[in-house]
């Protein structure tokens, strides 16, 4: 592959990062799927009337883009792009691919050692085997209400959550860099948040620049076409371009347009289409074969994802209509190895186990549950709201996947990384702590530091921030935890842009 004229401007370093990033993503095409239906389509149209030999290189090109392979070519190579690590100094060590601070990749290790005690102890105190093949009459009884899982009421009185979020975020508030003091000997600046890492987040000046698109100099889907009077009006042209953005196929053009809103009716396809998610035959022939693999076997991790649905989604106004399409995701998913492939730039490293009789022996070691992820308290929340969108359950599997390796890994692993839960955090609490000091006091001394990060990534970090500010007059009101609580108790009626545009851009300076 050639590095065009582009790159002449660039630094010898530049150039070489670029280089190392091309043969990176060249060798991850060519393991996958797309490499293989792609030389094939390939050696098809050697065989068509308008690709020649004497111009055979340019004919294939224009083949392969009329086709649609190019476009296919390009979504996977802007994928590939959105997930890799940035690279590191060339002479660094594999691990810091994953993690580059020691104590945190020493927090992330004990962290994993202490999730694995806890599902060894639940083990071993229910005599219960990890995995074992289920019989005969059970796997047909499990085919059977595949599509009514959601009836079935197995006793799950003895199982336990391996953590809840509150124990997570307990290891979070005791994190520390050993080689940091701030600055600060007496340790009083320290305690005004729980959050005590010195990670760089980011100021609202910065945070402004990030997300341009919800400056109120631009036009939002939702909220501008509301205040217009016009024949022609925003959202209707809006909803215009989404539609040529679609037949487009770009995964680039999608994300660039949905920073303006997306309209209702195009969300379940745009999202896809910047996934990269297309939903093909061999896609629901995997499913099928993950269901499989669910109706076979039976694992000890199957009975805290039915009791993880029952004590979230089942009682919840929103997604308890959900129950059956979450059992079958979740069921299929710990089943799925290609989940394996995000490790490779997580801190985290997935669980093993090993055959019996053959402890410690690392020929002997399989990953546990199949995926690596041993789902939690609250793992069931990641997939529910996608549920309103895709209604094919080998679509909605597919598309929680790629927003699992892409996005929510990070928010139950330690890292330094700007999107993980730790950043996220103190993102948050920073913004609070800065633009609203008397409101974070105030929640300080009743006790209740104002954390909201779960569930998010950056701009939801800012979310949180944006909703404590709306609230803020009766947040000063509470005289207890527990009235700061339900304050924040129902959040439904919140209109997100409005409230994400009056505090990046209209009342904090």
């Amino acid at each position: 592959m050639e590095l065009g004229p582009e790159l002449e401007g660039e630094s010898e370093l530049e150039k070489r990062q670029l280089s190392v990033t091309i043969a990176r993503i060249v060798q991850r095409l060519r393991g996958s799927p797309l490499h293989s239906e792609l030389e094939q389509e390939a050696r098809t149209s050697l065989h068509k009337s308008e690709v020649r030999i004497e111009s055979l290189k340019e004919d294939l090109k224009e083949f392969l883009r009329k086709s649609g392979w190019e476009k296919k070519l390009q979504n996977a190579v802007y994928r590939e792009l959105n997930v890799l690590p940035e690279l590191g100094h060339p002479s660094a060590p594999p691990e810091h691919t994953k993690e580059g601070l020691m104590y945190i990749r020493r927090a992330q290790v004990n962290w994993e050692k202490r999730v694995l005690k806890s599902l060894n102890s639940m083990c071993t105190e229910m005599s219960i085997p990890l995995a074992k093949k289920r019989s005969a009459d059970e796997q047909r009884e499990l085919l059977h209400k595949w599509n009514e899982m959601g009836t079935d009421e197995p006793d799950l009185s003895h199982f336990r959550p391996v953590y809840a979020p509150k124990d997570f975020l307990e290891v979070l508030i005791n994190l520390r860099n050993p080689n940091y003091n701030g600055g600060d000997p007496t340790g009083l600046h320290s305690s005004w948040g729980l959050i005590n890492v010195p990670l760089p987040v980011k100021d609202l000046p910065e945070l402004r620049e990030l997300y341009t698109e919800l400056g109120l100099n631009y036009e939002q889907l939702g909220i501008d076409d509301s205040l217009r009077i016009s024949p022609e009006p925003f959202e209707i042209e809006y909803i215009r371009l989404g539609q040529k953005v679609l037949s487009e196929q770009d995964s680039a053009a999608a994300q660039q347009y949905i920073r303006q809103g997306c309209p209702t009716t195009l969300r379940a396809d745009m999202w896809a289409i910047i996934l990269n998610v297309n939903n093909e035959l061999e896609d629901s022939l995997y499913y099928e074969q993950l269901k499989a693999n669910v109706i076979q076997h039976d694992l000890l991790v199957d009975n805290l994802i039915y009791k993880d649905v029952k004590l979230t989604a089942s009682n919840d106004d929103y997604y308890f209509v959900f129950e059956d399409y979450l059992y079958q995701v979740l069921l299929c998913f710990s089943r799925d190895a290609l989940v394996l492939d995000h490790f490779n730039y997580s801190s985290a490293s997935p669980p093993k186990s090993y055959i019996k009789g053959k402890l410690a022996l690392e020929d002997y070691a399989v990953v546990y549950p199949p995926n690596g992820v041993v789902p939690f308290h609250g793992f069931a929340m990641y997939v529910a709201p996608l549920c309103f969108l895709y209604h094919e359950p080998s679509k909605l599997y597919k598309v929680f996947r790629e927003m699992y390796v892409r996005f929510f890994f990070r928010l139950h692993n330690i890292s330094s990384h700007s999107s993980g839960i730790v950043s996220l955090c103190l993102l948050f609490e920073t913004l609070i702590q800065t633009y609203l000091p008397q409101l974070f006091y105030h929640l300080r001394e009743i006790g209740a530091q104002p954390i909201l990060g779960y569930n998010s990534l950056e701009i939801l970090a800012v979310l949180a921030a944006a909703v404590f500010a709306y609230r803020a007059e009766n947040l000063m009101e509470a005289t207890s935890l527990a009235a700061a609580e339900a304050v924040l108790a129902d959040l439904s009626t919140l209109q997100v842009m409005p409230l994400l545009q009056l505090f990046l851009f209209a009342t904090l300076n």
